[in-house]
């Protein structure tokens, strides 16, 4: 597929790092010419220095063999330009980044009339992640198939843990839950959890279940899920504006630190029910005056990764019960990790997943179609949901008797509203969602899984 992505910001280069990687010919369009020839030199993709919201330089970089034109450039307005102008010269799919809240409720128009494929949002994703986890705060992560039936949720092993020692598969008898075990991170090494492995302290592992069934697991590991009530959050920029509209009605109290006395006004007017208060978040003393210690929940949104991070170290310090840290930059993810973090939130690499998930929905054959796609381990491990058609190969086949590439765990069946957490003499039927678990690349149809 010929892909444009338009910016070569931090969201633009992992784009086209993903996008090239599953096969497609990518070219980036930047004014910045340095960034243009590191991208495409470091990347082996096509590069065009200049304006891409223009017809000239659209046209140089080849607009009219495009599939697909990704506007990721900071300027909202520029991305919807750029977008229009696309179709218009190359009829091809466009899609937009858009983040201002200002344009929130627009977004079926901009869809609708302006004939955008997509429209990402990546603060308003980042708040939904958040408010996912402030829900369920025993989990690092939660992501969610079949419209919230089925969640996958990360949950780092504690010290002293009833799992600490036990194979993965003993889990289903010895907790009487019905669940499945995903993956393992051991360290730096990820792994598709196989029925001998044996869980260690500090592992993080991934479980699939049903929302009941995800409560139960926790209750029987002897993690008491106590619901968060009220949430400090440092920062009040678009994320946040996301994340109170968001939590405005589950009865979470919210209150807010930022320093911008312009911002604090805006949030005051526009929630009147979240307390703003104006200050340096980075100030330990006004932190701990404004309850630190005895929140439920702290989140980190300013604008600097290293005062998010540095701010969440101090919260968990202090004893906040759940930390959630918004990081923007994802070079350090390696050093990121081994920080005694609660919840890291990627809005690069949700907005990365959404579109990728896009790309590999367009190029699926009729045997199935892709309804979501996360990226659970970032770089190793996928988890997908298809739809399964009636002539897709998977089908009345035993899955102890399919013949699957390696790494691959077909991990949930949604059949008529209800879950099916699978075992091998289940079958897959035509209309059944099914989440599969995989280190393969480039999984676009389910029939890729098979050998």
């Amino acid at each position: 597929m010929n892909i444009m992505i338009v910016g070569c910001g931090k969201v633009g280069q992992a784009l086209a790092e993903q996008l090239n990687e599953d096969g497609n010919n990518i070219t980036v369009i930047d004014s910045n010419a340095a960034l243009v020839a590191d991208v495409s030199a470091r990347l082996d993709v096509m590069g065009c220095v200049g304006n891409g919201a223009t017809h000239t330089i659209q046209e140089e970089a080849g607009i009219r063999k495009a599939d697909l034109l990704i506007a990721v450039t900071g300027s909202d307005e520029l991305n919807l330009l750029c977008c229009l102008i696309a179709k218009k010269s190359g009829n091809c799919r466009t899609i937009a980044r858009v983040k201002n809240p200002a344009y929130s409720s627009e977004t079926n128009y901009f869809k609708d009339e302006l004939g955008l494929a997509m429209v990402i949002n990546p603060e308003h994703a980042a708040a939904t992640e958040i408010a996912r986890v402030l829900r369920f705060p025993s989990a690092i992560r939660i992501d969610t198939f079949a419209h919230g039936r089925v969640e996958l949720f990360k949950y780092k092993i504690p010290e002293g843990s009833r799992l600490s020692g036990m194979a993965v598969k003993d889990v289903v008898a010895k907790l009487g839950c019905d669940v499945l075990v995903c993956t393992v991170e051991r360290g730096d090494e990820p792994y598709i959890a196989n029925g001998n492995f044996v869980f260690a302290e500090k592992d993080v592992i991934s479980v699939i279940a049903s929302p009941r069934n995800a409560s139960e697991f926790f209750k029987a590991i002897g993690y008491r899920n106590r619901a968060v009530k009220d949430v400090l959050v440092a920062g009040g920029g678009e994320t946040a504006q996301y994340l109170c509209s968001i939590l405005r009605r589950s009865g979470i109290s919210l209150k807010i630190i930022e320093r911008d006395p312009k911002r604090c006004v805006e949030l005051c007017e526009k929630y009147p029910e979240v307390q703003i208060i104006q200050g340096d978040a980075s100030d330990q003393a006004l932190l701990l005056e404004e309850g630190i210690r005895t929140t439920d929940a702290f989140v980190a949104l300013t604008g600097m990764d290293e005062e998010n991070i540095l701010l969440s170290l101090f919260a968990k310090s202090e004893g906040a019960s759940k930390v959630v840290t918004k990081i923007h930059r994802i070079a350090f993810d390696d050093v990121i990790k081994h920080l005694d973090l609660d919840s890291t939130i990627y809005p690069k690499n949700i907005t990365a997943d959404l579109i990728l998930r896009y790309v590999r929905a367009m190029g699926n054959s009729e045997g199935s179609k892709m309804e979501t796609l996360y990226s659970i381990i970032q770089g190793e491990v996928e988890a997908a949901e298809y739809t399964i058609g009636e002539d897709s190969p998977v089908t009345d086949i035993p899955l102890m008797a399919m013949k699957k590439k390696p790494d691959i765990l077909i991990a949930a069946i949604i059949r008529g509203g209800k879950v099916l957490i699978p075992r091998g003499s289940d079958i897959i039927k035509a209309g059944d969602s099914v989440v599969v678990v995989t280190r393969a690349k480039a999984i676009d149809d389910i029939a890729d899984i098979l050998l």
